[in-house]
This record gives C-alpha cells, structure tokens and sequence, in this order.
C-alpha cells in the first residue's frame, strides 16, 4: 500500500499553522512534519505537536542549501505558515523544493485578495508568487479572505487594549462592502482537500465560508453579544475619502523614513493599505477574486460545511474573552 502523503508545514503552531496541522491530521490523508526553529524545540508548543504525531524537524529559512534539502528529504507537499515580516527568506527553500522535487508548494499568503501595488504585504507575497512561476515549481497559492475572529465587534468585558476594541468598532467606508470570510479553526479542513485535489495544482483558490458586509457583523454583534447598547455608543465611522487620505499620509511616511520597517511606521501604512483593498476597492469578495484567476473553493467543494458568521457569533461570544486571536 502506497504511503500517505507527507506534508512539512513551516510555523506549525502559529494560529494558521495549527489549524492546518489540525486539518491535515483530522482528515487521516497526510503525514504531517513541521519545521521547527532549533531554538523552539524544547518549547512546550512543540512538545504538543509531538503528542498530536507531527515530525519535527529541526531548521530555518536561512540554513544552508544543503541543510534546505535536507528538512525537504522525503516530504511531498509543503505548507508554509510562517511570519509576515520574513516571507521573502523563502526563496532559498523554494529553489531546494525545486532541485529535490516537491509535487506542491503552498507559500505563505492566507489573507486577502488583492491587485499589486496597494498591499505592500501583498506586494511581498507577489514576489514569492512569481518566483516560484519562473522557476516551474508546482504549487497553489491559497487565500482565506478576513478571520471571523478579527471582524465582529468585542464586547465590553473583553480586556484587550482600547485600541483593539476600536480596530474592530470601526465602520470603513459606509460599512456596505461584502468582505470574504473564513473561521480560522476551520482554515485546515479546506486545505486537507485543495491539496489532494489536481484541478488546484499551479492556481490560485479562494476559501471563503461566508461573504457580509460590516453593518451584517454590526447587527450580528449586538444581537448576539447581549451588548447593543455598548456597542452603538462605541462605533465609529470612516469614509471612503479619509481612508483615501490616510492611505497616501502613511504610504508617504514610510516612503520618507530611514526606517519603513519600524513598527510605527510600517503598521499604520499597512493596515491602512488592507482598509482600502477590502473596504474602499472592494478586492476581498469572491466575485473579485474570480476577476483576477482564483478558484472559489465553495464552489470545488460544496459538499464542505461552511461556518456561517451568525453561527461564529454565537461561539465567539459565549467565550470568556473573545479577542484570543487578536493581534
């Protein structure tokens, strides 16, 4: 009997790795190994993935090509969950995969759809995209839309900073644009089945549970979270234009600085470039994504149970502080 398919998943026990772990595993089609800083070994997160039955192996991004070969030897598949800020130290692994003959390889994007040139974020994963084109590795190229997670309104007892609070209070854009969303513990389920599937090999997909706008996350908020009244009196509203002016005030600070990369000046730039794709252009949508080539996993897999936003809700606020997965 042939063996099962051994998946290496770079960042295993981030939030979107251990979803994916957790779905690979569920499904009972895969191997799972992850690849694990050597200074994370004895961490107790890897001490977990080992109980669940993952291989670890020990590397990073920037060993040696020789040492990239390796951590690759035997492994069919690989998924890479890995950090924002170091998703162009892919390359390397990505040539290794290539000489050592991978079948797949899935970069790091889980986010939002999107054209060039807005997101630099985007931009960067861009780059990852069209190097592993030009080399002709096989792979698919996987968004998920926004976490339900990151988009209802949190309830007062939630202890998180006030400036979370106001991140997720906050109406872009007249609140009116249909935003493509998945459950981040159901992202792994849907990854167990696009990559065993040959009409998503060298396209990208689009895994989207639900599509509301921010005024249904609003309704669903109050509704559900027993706090309408709190949550009216904390709602706040940003045009279409100000995003606009925002935008280019960030865009042109970053530009101007010595550092673009430091925290204060990266992140506001960024999260206002995301603002303006999902809220003002309207990219993260699955009728948009279609427009610039992606699959509808809906669509490949119907099937499939979707998590619906109310029904997120209804989870999300019964636990004791619903801003777990909040950055």
């Amino acid at each position: 009997m042939a063996q099962k398919p051994l998946v290496l998943i770079l960042g295993p026990a981030g939030h979107t790795g251990d979803s994916i772990v957790e779905g690979l595993l569920e499904s009972g089609n895969y191997r799972v190994a992850g690849l694990v800083r050597p200074s994370s070994l004895t961490k107790p997160s890897t001490e977990k993935l080992r109980q669940r039955g993952v291989e670890i192996r020990a590397g990073d991004l920037k060993d040696s090509m020789a040492d990239l070969k390796k951590h690759l030897e035997g492994v069919d598949i690989v998924v890479s969950c890995i950090l924002a800020m170091v998703v162009l130290d892919q390359k390397d692994l990505i040539r290794a995969a290539k000489e050592v003959g991978v079948k797949r390889f899935i970069p790091c994007d889980w986010a939002t759809p999107g054209q060039r040139g807005i997101r630099p974020m985007g931009d960067m994963k861009g780059e990852i995209r069209d190097f592993i084109v030009d080399i002709g590795l096989p792979h698919t190229f996987i968004d998920v839309g926004w976490w339900m997670q990151l988009f209802l309104p949190l309830p007062a007892r939630s202890k998180r900073e006030p400036e979370v609070h106001a991140r997720v209070n906050t109406e872009y854009a007249g609140g009116t644009t249909p935003t493509a969303l998945t459950d981040l513990r159901t992202i792994g389920r849907w990854v167990a089945r696009i990559i065993a599937d040959p009409r998503t090999l060298n396209h990208p997909v689009l895994i989207c549970e639900d599509e509301r706008t921010q005024k249904d996350a609003f309704e669903i908020g109050c509704r559900l979270s027993g706090e309408a009244e709190s949550l009216a009196a904390k709602r706040i509203s940003i045009s279409a234009e100000e995003i606009e002016s925002r935008f280019i005030k960030f865009k042109a600070a970053s530009e101007a600085s010595e550092n673009p990369m430091a925290w204060e000046i990266l992140y506001p730039y960024w999260t206002m470039a995301y603002v303006k794709s999902i809220y003002v252009m309207g990219e993260n949508s699955i009728a948009s994504a279609k427009k610039i080539g992606y699959l509808d996993a809906q669509a490949l897999y119907p099937d499939m149970t979707r998590t619906t936003l109310e029904s997120f809700a209804e989870w999300f606020y019964a636990l004791e502080e619903p801003a777990y997965a909040h950055f």
